[in-house]
């Protein structure tokens, strides 16, 4: 046996599966969900939306600026409201959301809900005996987050609907922290979100604290359409009309 398999490089971690996981009930997590084109085919879209009619931007929360960069789609968010123009950044109106988000929403939702009976018969997972509409997302924030870049633990609860937040990553992994729907602080569980990955939460978990405790630069997978850095996508519902 040579070097390479003494050393294990041929038979590392890389090759284990990395199955779905339930961390709570309505919260689930789906490794690998994306395909390493479609993730590519995503980035290229997160070009031409950066170079759309409102550009990226970092908001401010209580007078501290994030330190990730936002592009939205649909409905232009800001701390605690939504509307159709960015209007704390050059008050144009935002790009419309594109159909084929919906889709890739509903299939997200159906992926989840096979592993956890909490997202059975809610928007987007056809169910017989439940009347549920169709998971109906229409606005996308499209986070950009650097090397250095973190997410506080927060709520998503500016939104009137309670449809999950279908979340898929791209790019380098990060340290995703999932709380509970009390606190910012403990109980929480560090999960490695890696690019391709999925995360659905809804039902009991929908306003669960979460956040992004640190990136793992240099990790992105040759191919995937980001050359540093970490690309997340937040699809939800808003309830708003117009």
């Amino acid at each position: 046996m040579d070097a390479q398999h003494e050393d294990g490089s041929l038979f590392g971690d890389d090759l284990l599966p990395r199955p779905a996981r339930v961390l709570a009930p309505g919260a689930v997590w789906v490794p690998g969900f994306l395909r390493l084109d479609q993730q590519a085919w995503i980035a290229a879209r997160f070009e031409e939306w950066a170079d759309g009619p409102v550009p990226p931007r970092s908001p401010t929360v209580r007078g501290h600026e994030m330190s990730v960069r936002t592009v939205c789609l649909g409905w232009h968010w800001r701390p605690y409201a939504y509307s159709r123009e960015a209007v704390d950044v050059n008050g144009n109106r935002v790009l419309p959301f594109p159909d084929w988000m919906t889709r890739l929403g509903r299939s997200a939702i159906a992926a989840a809900a096979q592993h956890d009976p909490e997202l059975a018969g809610t928007p987007g997972q056809p169910d017989p005996e439940h009347a549920a509409s169709p998971y109906s997302p229409d606005t996308a924030l499209v986070n950009h987050y650097s090397a250095d870049a973190k997410m506080g633990m927060h709520q998503d609860k500016d939104e009137r609907s309670l449809a999950p937040v279908v979340s898929l990553s791209i790019g380098d992994a990060c340290t995703f922290r999932f709380g509970n729907t009390e606190t910012r602080t403990k109980p929480y569980q560090d999960i490695t979100l890696e690019s391709g990955d999925l995360f659905v939460f809804g039902g009991p978990s929908r306003l669960a604290f979460h956040g992004v405790t640190r990136i793992q630069p240099g990790t992105a997978p040759r191919g995937c359409g980001i050359a540093e850095g970490r690309l997340n996508i937040t699809l939800r519902e808003t309830g708003l009309d117009g």
